[in-house]
């Protein structure tokens, strides 16, 4: 597949950090070029928005125009919750949603340009919570450099719809269902909402007549697609060096389908991931950090064969290719 293709059988990458969509690609594609994300962001066949879960994904126009405004009710009702724009709650939405759209008449704005604009009008309040307010409410995308391989740049916002020159797209939620359970299938509504933070899927789900049932070891229904290929449970995975996060890691609601709870545990920290994942037979079996620019494997949870270590070793070797492009 090509870079754009994977992002959209995957329904998008994540992408909060810059680097985990390039493990993610190299993992999975076998002739990656990260310059193809880059020249992606930079002619806008990709795009980096707020999506899923309330994070980054690094996605296809198409996607970008249709996720967003299917995900958006679920920023909303976070925003009763968050800190950060805790104290930009009580500004007039309409109000607001035009100063944001006037701050962006004349192109793009670095975040710290944005949040200093929206505080002339709203004099009252911090600039940065009307920042985030503004990532939260409205569809911004992060636009060039930020996200290219190997270049530095901060946040810098546009409306996605003034950057595609397309426009939004009312979402089909069975149709985004039927995309996640192609990529991550068979899948409970737990699964689909774990992935994308929207909740009330089991009836859209069980309204899809076209969809095929299994049961898991407790007697759960797991939804798939007609043609959807069930691997044999002895197939050998390969090794692969992820990012902190992957969509394998967080596209379902049961962790234990690729880590135990003790490897889970050495991987965690106070605020989330604490390194890179590496994965062995399709489970998480070690972390592994960039240092000197190159892939360390610092820990590893249990002894590998012979054949996993000599996997493992190919896998390092194909990492340190990609770095040092």
């Amino acid at each position: 597949m090509s870079v754009a293709d994977m992002s959209r059988h995957l329904v998008g990458l994540q992408a909060q950090e810059n680097l985990p969509p390039y493990f993610s690609l190299n993992a999975r594609l076998t002739d990656f070029d990260p310059y193809d994300v880059s020249r992606g962001l930079d002619d806008r066949t990709l795009v980096r928005l707020l999506t899923m879960r309330g994070t980054i994904h690094l996605l296809t126009p198409d996607d970008a125009l249709t996720l967003r405004p299917w995900t958006q009710p679920r920023m909303e009702q976070e925003l009763r919750t968050s800190q950060n724009t805790k104290s930009a709650l009580g500004v007039d939405r309409a109000e607001f949603d035009g100063a944001v759209s006037d701050a962006l008449a004349d192109g793009p704005l670095p975040q710290r340009d944005l949040s200093a604009a929206l505080a002339e009008r709203f004099p009252d309040v911090p600039p940065a919570a009307l920042g985030q307010l503004a990532r939260v409410t409205l569809p911004l995308a992060q636009v060039p450099p930020r996200g290219k391989w190997k270049e530095s740049g901060g946040v810098v916002y546009q409306f996605v719809d003034r950057w595609l020159d397309r426009p939004l797209v009312d979402p089909d939620p069975q149709e985004i269902v039927r995309r996640y359970l192609r990529a991550f299938g068979p899948a409970t509504a737990a699964d689909v909402t774990a992935w994308s933070a929207i909740t009330r899927l089991g009836p859209v789900l069980a309204a899809m007549d076209n969809l095929v049932r299994h049961e898991d070891e407790q007697g759960k229904v797991l939804y798939d697609v007609p043609d959807g290929e069930l691997a044999d449970e002895d197939a050998p995975a390969p090794v692969r060096l992820l990012g902190v996060y992957d969509n394998v890691w967080l596209s379902h609601a049961g962790r234990d389908r690729v880590t135990e709870p003790e490897s889970r545990k050495r991987w965690m920290g106070v605020n989330g991931g604490t390194a890179n994942a590496a994965f062995v037979d399709g489970m998480l079996e070690g972390l592994w950090r960039v240092e000197e620019g190159r892939p360390s494997v610092v820990e590893v949870h249990r002894k590998l064969t012979r054949a996993e270590q000599s996997g493992l070793d190919d896998e390092i070797a194909r990492v340190e290719v990609l770095l040092s492009r």
